[in-house]
Protein backbone atom coordinates (compact mmCIF):
# COMPACT_ATOMS: atom_id res chain seq x y z
CA UNK A 1 0.00 0.00 0.00
CA UNK A 2 2.76 2.66 0.94
CA UNK A 3 4.74 1.81 -2.36
CA UNK A 4 1.97 2.83 -4.26
CA UNK A 5 1.07 5.45 -2.84
CA UNK A 6 4.24 6.98 -3.31
CA UNK A 7 3.83 6.01 -6.88
CA UNK A 8 0.61 8.21 -7.01
CA UNK A 9 2.19 10.93 -5.16
CA UNK A 10 5.36 11.15 -7.57
CA UNK A 11 3.15 11.33 -10.98
CA UNK A 12 3.10 15.48 -10.63
CA UNK A 13 6.79 15.64 -9.85
CA UNK A 14 7.83 12.68 -12.39
CA UNK A 15 5.49 13.34 -15.24
CA UNK A 16 8.13 15.78 -17.24
CA UNK A 17 10.71 13.60 -17.10
CA UNK A 18 8.43 10.54 -18.02
CA UNK A 19 7.05 12.84 -21.06
CA UNK A 20 10.78 13.33 -22.12
CA UNK A 21 12.07 10.02 -21.43
CA UNK A 22 8.98 8.21 -23.69
CA UNK A 23 9.89 11.24 -26.31
CA UNK A 24 13.76 9.75 -26.12
CA UNK A 25 12.78 6.08 -25.89
CA UNK A 26 9.81 5.76 -29.12
CA UNK A 27 12.76 5.82 -31.72
CA UNK A 28 15.04 3.99 -30.07
CA UNK A 29 12.78 0.94 -29.40
CA UNK A 30 11.49 1.22 -33.22
CA UNK A 31 15.00 1.30 -34.66
CA UNK A 32 16.92 -1.49 -32.54
CA UNK A 33 13.98 -3.66 -33.20
CA UNK A 34 14.86 -3.49 -37.06
CA UNK A 35 18.50 -3.36 -36.54
CA UNK A 36 17.76 -6.82 -34.96
CA UNK A 37 15.75 -8.01 -37.69
CA UNK A 38 12.60 -8.55 -35.42
CA UNK A 39 9.02 -6.99 -35.68
CA UNK A 40 8.94 -3.47 -35.26
CA UNK A 41 6.29 -3.69 -32.26
CA UNK A 42 8.74 -6.15 -30.59
CA UNK A 43 10.98 -3.37 -29.76
CA UNK A 44 7.68 -1.17 -28.18
CA UNK A 45 6.88 -4.50 -26.29
CA UNK A 46 10.24 -4.36 -24.34
CA UNK A 47 9.91 -0.88 -24.19
CA UNK A 48 6.71 -0.66 -22.28
CA UNK A 49 7.16 -3.97 -20.11
CA UNK A 50 10.08 -2.25 -19.30
CA UNK A 51 9.04 0.84 -18.19
CA UNK A 52 6.19 -0.65 -16.37
CA UNK A 53 7.43 -4.21 -14.86
CA UNK A 54 10.73 -3.59 -14.54
CA UNK A 55 10.24 0.15 -13.18
CA UNK A 56 7.53 -1.16 -10.85
CA UNK A 57 9.72 -4.01 -9.60
CA UNK A 58 12.93 -2.21 -9.38
CA UNK A 59 13.96 0.05 -6.54
CA UNK A 60 16.34 2.00 -9.08
CA UNK A 61 15.05 5.75 -8.80
CA UNK A 62 16.81 7.02 -12.34
CA UNK A 63 17.28 3.61 -14.47
CA UNK A 64 15.31 3.04 -17.49
CA UNK A 65 14.84 -0.06 -19.05
CA UNK A 66 14.17 -1.28 -22.63
CA UNK A 67 15.12 -2.63 -25.97
CA UNK A 68 19.47 -2.75 -25.75
CA UNK A 69 21.82 -1.83 -28.90
CA UNK A 70 24.14 -3.78 -27.44
CA UNK A 71 22.47 -6.90 -27.93
CA UNK A 72 21.27 -5.62 -31.22
CA UNK A 73 24.19 -8.25 -33.22
CA UNK A 74 23.10 -11.30 -30.88
CA UNK A 75 19.54 -11.23 -31.43
CA UNK A 76 20.27 -10.53 -35.24
CA UNK A 77 22.65 -13.68 -35.76
CA UNK A 78 20.26 -15.77 -33.98
CA UNK A 79 17.13 -15.19 -35.71
CA UNK A 80 19.22 -15.40 -38.62
CA UNK A 81 20.07 -19.14 -37.39
CA UNK A 82 17.00 -20.01 -35.70
CA UNK A 83 14.74 -19.15 -38.72
CA UNK A 84 12.13 -17.82 -36.94
CA UNK A 85 11.59 -14.95 -34.51
CA UNK A 86 9.07 -17.06 -32.64
CA UNK A 87 11.74 -19.68 -31.63
CA UNK A 88 14.14 -16.53 -30.92
CA UNK A 89 11.84 -15.86 -28.17
CA UNK A 90 12.24 -18.79 -26.51
CA UNK A 91 16.04 -17.87 -26.08
CA UNK A 92 14.61 -14.49 -24.04
CA UNK A 93 12.42 -16.59 -21.55
CA UNK A 94 15.65 -18.39 -20.72
CA UNK A 95 17.45 -15.34 -20.47
CA UNK A 96 14.82 -14.22 -18.29
CA UNK A 97 14.88 -17.10 -16.12
CA UNK A 98 18.70 -17.17 -15.90
CA UNK A 99 18.73 -13.54 -14.93
CA UNK A 100 16.48 -14.24 -11.81
CA UNK A 101 18.77 -17.22 -10.75
CA UNK A 102 21.70 -14.66 -10.84
CA UNK A 103 19.28 -12.38 -8.80
CA UNK A 104 18.62 -14.92 -5.94
CA UNK A 105 22.39 -16.65 -6.25
CA UNK A 106 23.44 -12.37 -5.34
CA UNK A 107 25.49 -12.06 -8.55
CA UNK A 108 24.60 -7.97 -8.37
CA UNK A 109 27.49 -7.03 -5.70
CA UNK A 110 29.98 -7.38 -8.64
CA UNK A 111 28.83 -3.63 -9.81
CA UNK A 112 30.69 -2.34 -6.66
CA UNK A 113 34.25 -3.33 -8.03
CA UNK A 114 34.07 -0.77 -11.61
CA UNK A 115 35.69 2.36 -10.41
CA UNK A 116 34.27 5.67 -10.87
CA UNK A 117 36.72 6.64 -13.39
CA UNK A 118 35.81 3.87 -15.46
CA UNK A 119 31.65 4.32 -14.73
CA UNK A 120 32.43 8.13 -15.81
CA UNK A 121 34.97 7.27 -19.01
CA UNK A 122 31.65 4.86 -20.24
CA UNK A 123 29.03 8.02 -19.70
CA UNK A 124 31.45 10.05 -22.05
CA UNK A 125 31.83 7.56 -24.45
CA UNK A 126 28.07 6.50 -24.47
CA UNK A 127 27.77 10.69 -24.88
CA UNK A 128 29.55 10.52 -27.80
CA UNK A 129 28.26 7.90 -30.12
CA UNK A 130 24.63 9.48 -29.28
CA UNK A 131 25.87 12.85 -30.52
CA UNK A 132 27.98 11.30 -33.64
CA UNK A 133 24.77 8.48 -34.29
CA UNK A 134 22.52 11.74 -34.35
CA UNK A 135 24.08 14.27 -36.70
CA UNK A 136 22.83 12.17 -39.81
CA UNK A 137 19.45 12.89 -38.51
CA UNK A 138 19.90 15.95 -37.63
CA UNK A 139 21.21 16.64 -41.07
CA UNK A 140 18.70 14.93 -42.30
CA UNK A 141 21.01 12.18 -44.06
CA UNK A 142 19.26 8.79 -41.95
CA UNK A 143 20.92 5.85 -43.77
CA UNK A 144 21.81 4.31 -40.98
CA UNK A 145 19.29 3.00 -37.83
CA UNK A 146 18.67 4.62 -35.02
CA UNK A 147 20.12 3.07 -32.14
CA UNK A 148 23.34 1.07 -32.68
CA UNK A 149 26.15 1.45 -30.40
CA UNK A 150 29.30 1.78 -32.53
CA UNK A 151 29.71 3.66 -35.55
CA UNK A 152 33.35 2.29 -36.28
CA UNK A 153 32.50 -1.25 -37.01
CA UNK A 154 34.91 -1.54 -39.58
CA UNK A 155 37.33 1.51 -38.69
CA UNK A 156 36.88 5.05 -39.00
CA UNK A 157 34.86 5.28 -42.67
CA UNK A 158 35.91 9.29 -43.87
CA UNK A 159 33.68 8.35 -46.88
CA UNK A 160 30.81 8.04 -44.68
CA UNK A 161 31.18 11.49 -43.08
CA UNK A 162 32.11 13.27 -46.85
CA UNK A 163 28.51 11.46 -48.24
CA UNK A 164 27.25 12.52 -44.84
CA UNK A 165 27.77 16.10 -45.06
CA UNK A 166 26.91 15.82 -48.89
CA UNK A 167 23.50 15.11 -48.49
CA UNK A 168 22.20 17.20 -45.73
CA UNK A 169 18.59 17.95 -45.82
CA UNK A 170 18.00 22.13 -45.54
CA UNK A 171 14.53 21.50 -43.82
CA UNK A 172 15.80 19.10 -41.07
CA UNK A 173 18.49 21.39 -40.41
CA UNK A 174 16.30 24.38 -39.64
CA UNK A 175 14.08 22.02 -37.14
CA UNK A 176 17.22 20.72 -35.57
CA UNK A 177 18.25 24.24 -35.24
CA UNK A 178 15.01 25.28 -33.73
CA UNK A 179 14.83 22.61 -31.50
CA UNK A 180 18.17 22.85 -30.06
CA UNK A 181 17.30 26.37 -29.31
CA UNK A 182 14.26 25.79 -27.51
CA UNK A 183 15.49 22.87 -25.61
CA UNK A 184 18.86 25.64 -24.50
CA UNK A 185 16.38 28.12 -23.45
CA UNK A 186 13.91 25.49 -21.46
CA UNK A 187 17.47 25.22 -19.41
CA UNK A 188 18.77 28.98 -19.41
CA UNK A 189 15.54 30.77 -18.74
CA UNK A 190 14.46 30.46 -15.36
CA UNK A 191 10.67 31.94 -16.32
CA UNK A 192 10.86 29.02 -18.87
CA UNK A 193 12.92 26.20 -16.53
CA UNK A 194 9.89 26.74 -13.99
CA UNK A 195 7.24 25.14 -16.21
CA UNK A 196 7.78 21.37 -15.25
CA UNK A 197 4.94 20.64 -16.83
CA UNK A 198 5.34 21.95 -19.95
CA UNK A 199 9.12 20.30 -21.05
CA UNK A 200 11.26 21.75 -23.38
CA UNK A 201 11.02 18.42 -25.20
CA UNK A 202 7.26 18.65 -25.77
CA UNK A 203 7.46 21.76 -27.19
CA UNK A 204 10.24 21.38 -29.44
CA UNK A 205 8.81 18.52 -30.45
CA UNK A 206 5.46 20.34 -31.45
CA UNK A 207 7.06 22.67 -32.62
CA UNK A 208 9.06 20.39 -34.83
CA UNK A 209 5.62 18.77 -36.28
CA UNK A 210 4.40 22.51 -37.08
CA UNK A 211 6.84 23.83 -38.94
CA UNK A 212 7.22 20.50 -41.43
CA UNK A 213 3.66 20.46 -41.81
CA UNK A 214 3.78 24.36 -42.93
CA UNK A 215 6.71 23.64 -44.96
CA UNK A 216 4.58 20.72 -46.83
CA UNK A 217 1.59 23.23 -46.87
CA UNK A 218 3.54 25.90 -48.19
CA UNK A 219 4.61 23.26 -51.07
CA UNK A 220 8.34 24.23 -50.02
CA UNK A 221 11.24 21.81 -50.59
CA UNK A 222 12.16 22.09 -47.03
CA UNK A 223 9.34 19.64 -46.72
CA UNK A 224 10.94 16.65 -44.37
CA UNK A 225 9.45 13.90 -46.22
CA UNK A 226 8.47 10.23 -44.38
CA UNK A 227 12.42 8.50 -44.64
CA UNK A 228 12.83 11.23 -42.19
CA UNK A 229 9.96 11.17 -40.07
CA UNK A 230 9.10 8.08 -36.48
CA UNK A 231 7.52 5.25 -38.94
CA UNK A 232 5.17 3.13 -36.40
CA UNK A 233 2.65 0.18 -37.60
CA UNK A 234 -0.74 2.12 -38.05
CA UNK A 235 -3.74 -0.98 -36.84
CA UNK A 236 -7.09 -0.23 -38.56
CA UNK A 237 -8.88 -3.22 -36.79
CA UNK A 238 -8.65 -5.62 -33.53
CA UNK A 239 -7.52 -8.33 -36.05
CA UNK A 240 -4.50 -5.64 -37.34
CA UNK A 241 -3.18 -5.11 -33.32
CA UNK A 242 -3.75 -9.37 -33.07
CA UNK A 243 -1.47 -9.62 -36.16
CA UNK A 244 1.32 -7.22 -34.24
CA UNK A 245 1.92 -9.84 -31.72
CA UNK A 246 3.87 -12.58 -31.52
CA UNK A 247 4.02 -15.63 -29.58
CA UNK A 248 7.02 -18.20 -28.59
CA UNK A 249 6.73 -21.58 -30.57
CA UNK A 250 7.62 -23.83 -27.30
CA UNK A 251 9.48 -26.06 -29.72
CA UNK A 252 12.48 -23.89 -29.52
CA UNK A 253 12.90 -25.28 -26.13
CA UNK A 254 14.11 -28.65 -27.38
CA UNK A 255 16.97 -27.16 -29.72
CA UNK A 256 20.49 -26.50 -28.22
CA UNK A 257 21.10 -23.14 -30.09
CA UNK A 258 17.70 -21.60 -28.36
CA UNK A 259 19.47 -22.56 -25.05
CA UNK A 260 23.04 -20.97 -26.00
CA UNK A 261 21.52 -17.93 -27.26
CA UNK A 262 19.95 -17.94 -23.75
CA UNK A 263 22.53 -17.88 -21.77
CA UNK A 264 24.43 -15.44 -24.25
CA UNK A 265 21.75 -12.78 -23.56
CA UNK A 266 21.64 -13.31 -20.04
CA UNK A 267 25.21 -12.67 -19.63
CA UNK A 268 25.81 -9.74 -21.73
CA UNK A 269 22.62 -8.10 -20.59
CA UNK A 270 23.12 -8.67 -16.68
CA UNK A 271 26.55 -7.02 -17.10
CA UNK A 272 25.16 -4.23 -19.51
CA UNK A 273 22.23 -3.69 -16.41
CA UNK A 274 24.42 -3.62 -13.57
CA UNK A 275 27.06 -1.37 -15.53
CA UNK A 276 23.99 1.55 -16.35
CA UNK A 277 22.82 0.68 -12.41
CA UNK A 278 25.94 1.87 -11.19
CA UNK A 279 26.11 4.73 -13.44
CA UNK A 280 22.27 5.79 -13.14
CA UNK A 281 23.41 6.07 -9.54
CA UNK A 282 26.05 8.47 -9.80
CA UNK A 283 23.56 10.65 -11.98
CA UNK A 284 21.22 10.35 -8.53
CA UNK A 285 21.48 13.90 -7.42
CA UNK A 286 20.31 12.48 -3.70
CA UNK A 287 23.10 9.56 -4.03
CA UNK A 288 21.04 6.67 -3.49
CA UNK A 289 22.01 3.39 -3.96
CA UNK A 290 20.09 0.47 -5.97
CA UNK A 291 19.81 -2.90 -4.80
CA UNK A 292 21.04 -4.64 -7.69
CA UNK A 293 20.29 -8.25 -7.04
CA UNK A 294 16.83 -6.84 -6.77
CA UNK A 295 17.33 -5.66 -10.07
CA UNK A 296 18.34 -8.52 -11.75
CA UNK A 297 15.28 -10.07 -10.39
CA UNK A 298 13.26 -7.31 -12.02
CA UNK A 299 15.18 -7.41 -15.62
CA UNK A 300 14.36 -11.38 -15.47
CA UNK A 301 10.83 -10.70 -14.74
CA UNK A 302 10.53 -8.07 -17.11
CA UNK A 303 12.14 -10.35 -20.18
CA UNK A 304 10.21 -13.02 -19.11
CA UNK A 305 7.05 -11.01 -19.90
CA UNK A 306 8.15 -9.54 -22.55
CA UNK A 307 9.60 -13.06 -24.57
CA UNK A 308 6.04 -14.58 -24.06
CA UNK A 309 3.95 -11.30 -25.85
CA UNK A 310 6.38 -11.09 -28.44
CA UNK A 311 9.11 -8.35 -27.39
CA UNK A 312 12.51 -8.20 -27.29
CA UNK A 313 15.20 -8.91 -24.91
CA UNK A 314 16.00 -5.69 -22.58
CA UNK A 315 18.85 -4.65 -20.18
CA UNK A 316 19.04 -1.00 -18.31
CA UNK A 317 19.89 1.40 -20.65
CA UNK A 318 22.68 4.36 -20.52
CA UNK A 319 20.57 6.83 -22.96
CA UNK A 320 16.92 6.34 -21.97
CA UNK A 321 18.78 6.76 -17.65
CA UNK A 322 20.71 9.73 -18.51
CA UNK A 323 17.64 11.78 -20.29
CA UNK A 324 15.66 10.77 -17.42
CA UNK A 325 17.76 11.98 -15.06
CA UNK A 326 18.93 15.37 -17.25
CA UNK A 327 15.07 15.65 -17.12
CA UNK A 328 14.51 16.13 -13.57
CA UNK A 329 13.17 12.88 -12.68
CA UNK A 330 13.35 12.03 -8.43
CA UNK A 331 11.75 8.50 -8.36
CA UNK A 332 11.38 5.68 -10.20
CA UNK A 333 7.81 6.82 -11.03
CA UNK A 334 9.24 8.59 -14.12
CA UNK A 335 10.34 5.26 -15.81
CA UNK A 336 6.80 4.04 -14.92
CA UNK A 337 5.01 7.00 -16.69
CA UNK A 338 7.00 6.57 -19.77
CA UNK A 339 6.12 3.15 -19.84
CA UNK A 340 2.84 3.92 -19.94
CA UNK A 341 2.72 6.50 -22.19
CA UNK A 342 4.54 4.09 -24.99
CA UNK A 343 1.78 1.87 -24.50
CA UNK A 344 -1.13 4.35 -25.13
CA UNK A 345 0.33 6.65 -28.00
CA UNK A 346 1.24 3.35 -29.61
CA UNK A 347 -2.41 1.74 -29.50
CA UNK A 348 -4.12 5.12 -30.02
CA UNK A 349 -2.21 7.91 -31.75
CA UNK A 350 0.07 6.12 -33.91
CA UNK A 351 -0.82 8.47 -37.02
CA UNK A 352 0.17 11.73 -35.06
CA UNK A 353 3.54 9.90 -33.83
CA UNK A 354 4.01 9.26 -37.37
CA UNK A 355 4.78 13.24 -37.95
CA UNK A 356 7.73 13.67 -35.40
CA UNK A 357 10.55 15.22 -37.80
CA UNK A 358 13.56 12.45 -36.88
CA UNK A 359 15.70 16.28 -36.43
CA UNK A 360 13.74 17.37 -33.51
CA UNK A 361 14.42 13.82 -31.46
CA UNK A 362 18.26 14.39 -32.71
CA UNK A 363 18.58 17.49 -31.28
CA UNK A 364 16.88 16.37 -27.78
CA UNK A 365 19.65 13.30 -27.65
CA UNK A 366 22.16 15.40 -29.04
CA UNK A 367 21.83 18.05 -25.75
CA UNK A 368 21.94 14.50 -23.42
CA UNK A 369 24.81 13.57 -25.23
CA UNK A 370 26.88 16.74 -25.00
CA UNK A 371 25.74 16.59 -20.92
CA UNK A 372 27.36 12.89 -20.74
CA UNK A 373 30.86 14.07 -22.33
CA UNK A 374 30.73 17.95 -21.31
CA UNK A 375 34.61 19.01 -21.01
CA UNK A 376 34.33 19.46 -17.51
CA UNK A 377 34.31 15.79 -16.76
CA UNK A 378 37.48 15.77 -18.69
CA UNK A 379 38.96 18.15 -16.79
CA UNK A 380 37.55 16.98 -13.71
CA UNK A 381 39.48 13.90 -14.27
CA UNK A 382 42.73 15.50 -15.74
CA UNK A 383 43.44 17.47 -12.28
CA UNK A 384 42.67 14.23 -10.30
CA UNK A 385 45.77 13.28 -11.69
CA UNK A 386 46.60 10.16 -13.98
CA UNK A 387 46.00 7.36 -12.49
CA UNK A 388 42.43 8.82 -12.75
CA UNK A 389 42.61 10.45 -16.17
CA UNK A 390 44.64 7.51 -18.46
CA UNK A 391 41.94 4.92 -17.22
CA UNK A 392 39.14 7.10 -17.84
CA UNK A 393 40.23 8.42 -21.00
CA UNK A 394 40.84 4.90 -22.14
CA UNK A 395 37.31 3.95 -21.86
CA UNK A 396 36.06 6.72 -23.23
CA UNK A 397 38.30 5.89 -26.71
CA UNK A 398 37.37 1.68 -26.33
CA UNK A 399 33.77 2.15 -26.12
CA UNK A 400 33.77 4.56 -29.08
CA UNK A 401 35.86 2.85 -31.84
CA UNK A 402 34.86 -0.77 -30.12
CA UNK A 403 31.74 -1.42 -28.06
CA UNK A 404 30.35 -0.66 -24.58
CA UNK A 405 31.74 -4.03 -22.96
CA UNK A 406 34.95 -4.01 -24.85
CA UNK A 407 35.42 -0.16 -23.27
CA UNK A 408 34.67 -0.90 -19.89
CA UNK A 409 36.96 -4.10 -20.32
CA UNK A 410 39.60 -2.36 -21.28
CA UNK A 411 39.52 0.68 -18.54
CA UNK A 412 39.34 -1.70 -15.91
CA UNK A 413 42.42 -3.54 -16.87
CA UNK A 414 44.40 -0.25 -16.47
CA UNK A 415 43.13 0.73 -13.50
CA UNK A 416 44.12 -2.62 -12.37
CA UNK A 417 47.29 -2.55 -13.96
CA UNK A 418 47.74 0.71 -11.28
CA UNK A 419 47.08 -0.64 -8.54
CA UNK A 420 49.34 -3.63 -8.83
CA UNK A 421 52.08 -1.41 -10.31
CA UNK A 422 52.20 0.05 -6.70
CA UNK A 423 52.99 -1.43 -3.56
CA UNK A 424 49.92 -2.99 -2.49
CA UNK A 425 49.01 -4.42 0.59
CA UNK A 426 47.90 -7.74 0.94
CA UNK A 427 46.42 -8.07 4.44
CA UNK A 428 44.09 -6.19 5.42
CA UNK A 429 40.94 -6.35 7.97
CA UNK A 430 37.32 -5.63 8.29
CA UNK A 431 35.52 -6.01 11.46
CA UNK A 432 32.64 -8.53 10.92
CA UNK A 433 30.57 -7.38 13.89
CA UNK A 434 26.68 -6.17 12.91
CA UNK A 435 25.77 -2.17 13.26
CA UNK A 436 22.19 -3.33 14.33
CA UNK A 437 23.02 -2.04 17.95
CA UNK A 438 25.76 0.46 17.23
CA UNK A 439 25.05 4.56 18.11
CA UNK A 440 28.51 5.12 17.35
CA UNK A 441 31.05 4.17 15.09
CA UNK A 442 34.11 4.89 14.25
CA UNK A 443 35.55 3.97 10.56
CA UNK A 444 39.82 3.57 10.78
CA UNK A 445 41.33 3.95 7.05
CA UNK A 446 44.14 2.22 6.07
CA UNK A 447 47.39 3.66 4.68
CA UNK A 448 46.54 2.96 1.38
CA UNK A 449 42.52 3.00 -0.10
CA UNK A 450 41.45 1.86 -3.47
CA UNK A 451 38.30 1.39 -5.79
CA UNK A 452 38.45 -2.16 -4.58
CA UNK A 453 37.62 -1.27 -1.10
CA UNK A 454 34.56 0.27 -2.52
CA UNK A 455 32.37 -2.28 -1.97
CA UNK A 456 33.40 -2.88 1.18
CA UNK A 457 33.15 0.44 3.04
CA UNK A 458 29.13 1.32 0.90
CA UNK A 459 28.18 -2.12 2.14
CA UNK A 460 29.43 -0.14 6.10
CA UNK A 461 28.14 2.58 5.54
CA UNK A 462 24.63 1.55 3.97
CA UNK A 463 23.86 -0.32 7.34
CA UNK A 464 24.73 2.64 9.62
CA UNK A 465 21.42 2.89 11.37
CA UNK A 466 19.36 6.99 11.70
CA UNK A 467 20.84 8.79 14.31
CA UNK A 468 23.95 6.97 15.07
CA UNK A 469 27.31 8.63 15.66
CA UNK A 470 30.18 8.13 12.99
CA UNK A 471 33.61 9.26 12.99
CA UNK A 472 35.40 8.20 9.82
CA UNK A 473 39.28 8.58 10.71
CA UNK A 474 41.79 9.01 7.72
CA UNK A 475 44.92 10.25 9.88
CA UNK A 476 47.06 7.72 8.86
CA UNK A 477 45.89 7.70 4.95
CA UNK A 478 48.41 8.34 2.46
CA UNK A 479 46.02 7.47 0.18
CA UNK A 480 41.95 7.32 -1.08
CA UNK A 481 40.57 6.61 -4.24
CA UNK A 482 38.46 9.39 -5.87
CA UNK A 483 35.52 6.51 -5.57
CA UNK A 484 35.74 6.54 -2.03
CA UNK A 485 36.39 10.37 -1.09
CA UNK A 486 32.89 10.86 -3.47
CA UNK A 487 31.47 7.86 -1.78
CA UNK A 488 32.13 9.18 1.72
CA UNK A 489 31.42 12.87 0.73
CA UNK A 490 27.94 11.85 -0.61
CA UNK A 491 27.45 9.85 2.85
CA UNK A 492 28.29 12.79 5.05
CA UNK A 493 26.16 16.05 2.94
CA UNK A 494 23.08 14.04 1.92
CA UNK A 495 22.73 11.07 3.31
CA UNK A 496 23.47 11.87 7.22
CA UNK A 497 21.95 15.15 6.72
CA UNK A 498 18.58 13.23 5.56
CA UNK A 499 18.97 10.24 8.27
CA UNK A 500 19.92 12.76 11.09
CA UNK A 501 23.46 11.03 11.41
CA UNK A 502 26.44 12.50 13.06
CA UNK A 503 29.36 12.85 11.05
CA UNK A 504 32.97 13.54 11.99
CA UNK A 505 35.55 13.21 9.65
CA UNK A 506 39.09 12.94 10.78
CA UNK A 507 42.49 13.56 8.97
CA UNK A 508 41.02 13.85 5.49
CA UNK A 509 43.29 16.08 2.62
CA UNK A 510 41.65 19.16 1.17
CA UNK A 511 42.60 18.12 -2.32
CA UNK A 512 42.53 14.69 -4.33
CA UNK A 513 45.79 15.28 -5.74
CA UNK A 514 46.91 15.16 -2.08
CA UNK A 515 46.84 11.51 -2.49
CA UNK A 516 49.69 9.77 -5.06
CA UNK A 517 49.17 6.45 -5.81
CA UNK A 518 46.05 3.52 -6.13
CA UNK A 519 47.35 1.07 -3.33
CA UNK A 520 44.42 -1.31 -1.65
CA UNK A 521 43.46 -0.50 2.29
CA UNK A 522 41.54 -2.36 5.19
CA UNK A 523 39.14 -0.80 7.30
CA UNK A 524 38.73 -1.27 10.89
CA UNK A 525 35.07 -0.35 12.37
CA UNK A 526 34.91 -0.56 16.04
CA UNK A 527 31.48 0.85 17.54
CA UNK A 528 29.83 0.86 21.08
CA UNK A 529 26.79 -0.89 22.08
CA UNK A 530 23.87 1.02 22.94
CA UNK A 531 23.17 0.66 26.36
Amino acid sequence: MQKSKSLIGGIKENFPSGLVVFLVALPLCLGIALASGAPPLSGIIAGVIGGIVVGYISNSNISVSGPAAGLTAIILVAITDLGAFELFLCAGIIAGILQLVLGFVRAGSISNYFPNNVIEGMLAGIGIIIILKQIPHALGFDRDYEGHESIFDKGLNFGYFSELFGATHPGAIIVTLVSVAILLAWDHITVLKRLKLLPGALVAVILGILLNEFFKLSGSSLAITEKHLVTLPVPKSLDDFKNLITFPDFNGFTNPKVWITGATIAIVASIETLLCIEASDRLDVRRRITDTNLELKAQGIGNLVSSFIGGLPMTSVVVRSSANANAGATSKTSTIIHGVLLLICVLSIPVILNLIPLATLAAVLILVGYKLAKPATFKHFWHNGKYQFIPFLATVLAVVFTDLLKGVGIGLLISVFYILQGNMKRAYYLSKETLDDADEITIKLAEEVSFLNKAAIKKTLKNIKSGSKVIIDAKTTSYITTDVLELIQDFANVRAKEEDIEVELLGFKTSYKDYASDQDSHIIVNHKRAM
